[in-house]
C-alpha cells in the first residue's frame, strides 16, 4: 500500500490480535490491485442484542486511482468471521476493479435470433429461419415459455442453436413476448 492502514474500533476497544490480523488481511489486498492508496477499516459493535449478543460490522473503504471502493458486510457474532468476510469481499471487489480497469470485462454473445418459417402441429416439430436464411429444425419440447399448440407462423424467437444428426437445430426456443 502506498499509505498507511487506519483501523478504527467504535463502541468497544478492539483487542491487538484482531488489529494484527487486519493488518496481514490488508497487506494481502496488495496482492489484487497493488496501487491501493488508502485502507481504512471500522469495527463497530453498533449496540447489544440481549439474546445474541454483540454483533460485529466490519467496513473497510479502499482507495484507488480514480475510485474508491467500500465494502460493508452483513453483522456477525463472530469477529474473525465478520472479519475473513469482509476481506474476502474486499479482494473480490478489487479483482473485478482490475479486471475492468484491464478491460477484461465478460462480453455476453448475442442470443440469436429467427421467426418460425414452418410448424407441423401434428407431428410436433417445426423449423425456424435466421435473419441469415438459414433453416433450423425445433421440436416442440424445445418451447420454453409458451405451448407448442400456441406457436403462429412469423413469431420471433431467441434459440440456443446446436448441431443434430441432420443438421442444425434448437436445443431451447422462447418466443419473443
Amino acid at each position: 500500500m502506498k499509505m498507511p492502514l487506519q483501523i478504527t474500533a467504535r463502541n468497544f476497544d478492539l483487542p491487538e490480535t484482531f488489529r494484527e490480523d487486519i493488518r496481514k488481511k490488508a497487506e494481502k489486498l496488495d496482492k489484487y490491485y497493488p496501487q491501493i492508496m488508502h485502507c481504512r477499516v471500522t469495527v463497530e459493535v453498533p449496540h447489544r442484542h440481549h439474546h445474541e449478543g454483540f454483533l460485529y460490522n466490519i467496513r473497510i473503504d479502499i482507495t484507488v486511482p480514480g475510485a474508491e471502493l467500500v465494502i460493508k458486510r452483513e453483522p456477525n457474532k463472530d469477529i474473525y468471521v465478520a472479519i475473513r468476510d469482509a476481506f474476502d469481499a474486499a479482494r473480490r471487489k478489487l479483482e473485478d476493479f482490475a479486471r475492468r480497469q484491464r478491460g477484461d470485462v465478460k462480453h455476453h454473445e448475442e442470443v440469436p435470433r429467427a421467426h418460425i418459417s414452418a410448424l407441423f402441429l401434428d407431428k410436433g416439430f417445426g423449423f425456424l429461419t435466421t435473419p441469415e436464411g438459414e433453416e433450423v429444425y425445433f421440436h416442440a419440447h424445445s418451447i420454453l415459455n409458451r405451448k407448442f399448440q400456441q406457436l403462429k407462423i412469423g413469431m420471433e424467437v431467441h434459440f440456443v442453436k446446436e448441431e443434430g444428426e441432420k443438421g442444425p437445430q434448437a436445443s431451447s426456443v422462447t418466443v419473443i413476448e
